[in-house]
């Protein structure tokens, strides 16, 4: 069988002491260090840091959180511990723009995201997406209208407490969440769209910005806050246009930068490569 990796996230203030802590509380619970990130944020004074470990001297997940649970204590971080392999479970939001979700759909199914999809969830009904694959996944049809905002979103909720949702993925979910909901949804809700913004906000934003003669079209992935389109930022991406690039073409290739942002954002998150720093994220690519 093959061996099982775990990984450690953390982040405090920083001080003298708290990488030979850690290696130390790794070492003694039979660990050895594989892979280590850190990240000093000068203006903050915040430490950052994921770890890559597996067990070599039989050691166990349990003691090693006990253990470890003193040195958190010690320079009072914020940390998770789990194995690489264990698959979180995924909610993912959609509305009639599918192509993030089609794409999510078979990066899921080839073994590239380790996660668990525990439901689809769309303001659109079924036979919107009948071209797409849904076997075994379910499927909550809840349409959504100004008057109806607050009775859906608790439909919403329900579903991500009862089914244990540990992300939610806003796949071209072309709805507004209340703030109220935002924030039960903070750290664990990521949303893809243009980077327009604030710029060409509402409507065809590809054709507006066609008409602004824009050289360079993009998109941002991020975690969802109260404030719209403003969370910290994951990851981005951008392409160069000519004058020569249609309004559908700029469309088309902006699906292309958002298939793949949100996939980096998604995979990213999953690894435990992302770490919150107030407004803005530590991401320890691999």
């Amino acid at each position: 069988m093959p061996e099982e990796k775990y990984f450690l996230s953390l982040s405090c203030r920083n001080r003298p002491g708290i990488v030979a802590a850690v290696a130390r509380c790794l070492f003694e619970g039979g660990a050895n260090i594989r892979e280590a990130h850190q990240h000093d944020d000068v203006e903050t004074g915040t430490f950052f840091s994921r770890i890559g470990f597996n067990f070599v001297r039989g050691g166990d997940l349990d003691d090693m959180r006990r253990a470890f649970a003193a040195v958190g204590e010690e320079f009072g971080m914020t940390w998770y511990m789990r194995p690489v392999s264990l698959p979180q479970r995924v909610l993912v939001l959609v509305s009639r723009f599918d192509h993030c979700l089609a794409d999510i759909l078979y990066r899921w199914r080839i073994g590239e995201l380790n996660m668990t999809i525990a439901g689809i969830v769309a303001n659109y009904p079924r036979e919107t997406y009948q071209h797409h694959d849904f076997d075994g996944i379910p499927f909550d049809y809840l349409p959504v209208t100004r008057e109806t905002r607050a009775e859906q979103e608790a439909q919403l909720w329900r579903i991500v407490e009862e089914r244990q949702v540990d992300l939610v993925i806003l796949a071209r979910y072309m709805q507004i969440l209340s703030p109220e909901l935002a924030s039960r949804l903070a750290g664990r809700c990521i949303n893809i769209h243009h980077s327009f913004l604030p710029g060409f906000k509402g409507a065809r934003p590809y054709h507006q910005a066609h008409e602004r003669g824009v050289k360079l079209i993009g998109a941002t992935a991020h975690y969802v806050t109260g404030d719209l389109d403003e969370g910290p930022i994951i990851e981005q991406d951008v392409e160069r246009v000519t004058h020569q690039d249609t309004p559908d073409a700029l469309v088309r290739k902006g699906r292309d930068i958002e298939r793949r942002v949100l996939s980096r954002a998604l995979a990213w998150h999953l690894d435990g490569r992302v770490i919150l720093n107030g407004r803005k994220t530590v991401v320890f690519r691999d």
